[in-house]
């Protein structure tokens, strides 16, 4: 994966991570950033699959050289992500410290994993493994 600025490998199929990884704001921090879609054959999210990664239980964060998945990722955002917008400000406050990030993962996740099976969407893991 890229070392420059910051990769978020995610899962394009799910309404709130897509919607999520195109708000928050870290190129005036970060500088580039490359939003990978879990799901796709991207060299990112082959190499995320390949480290072992579980993509289904959480997006992954590649900054300054490190991997960041799930809790950690959405920490790492939260301390990343610049300016006073509302999605900035939700982000460091659930996710800021990793106490409260272990808390409230699971609770998104809980409502993600809802989501997806109400849209009929399947694992990531059985996307990839079919190919698509």
């Amino acid at each position: 994966m890229a070392e420059d600025g910051v990769t978020i490998v995610y899962d394009g199929q799910c309404p709130f991570c897509a919607g999520y990884a195109r708000l928050v704001r870290l190129r005036e921090v970060v500088g580039p950033v490359r939003l990978v879609d879990a799901r796709s054959d991207a060299p990112e999210a082959r190499a995320a699959r390949a480290l072992g990664f579980d993509l289904d239980a959480g997006m992954l964060v590649r900054f300054a050289g490190a991997d960041y998945h799930g809790a950690d990722a959405m920490r790492l955002l939260g301390l990343l992500g610049s300016g006073s917008d509302l999605t900035s400000r939700l982000t460091r406050g659930l996710f800021g410290a990793p106490r409260r990030a272990r808390f409230f993962y699971p609770v998104l996740a809980a409502g993600r994993w809802a989501t997806l099976r109400l849209l009929g969407r399947r694992r990531i893991a059985e996307d990839a493994a079919d190919g698509a």
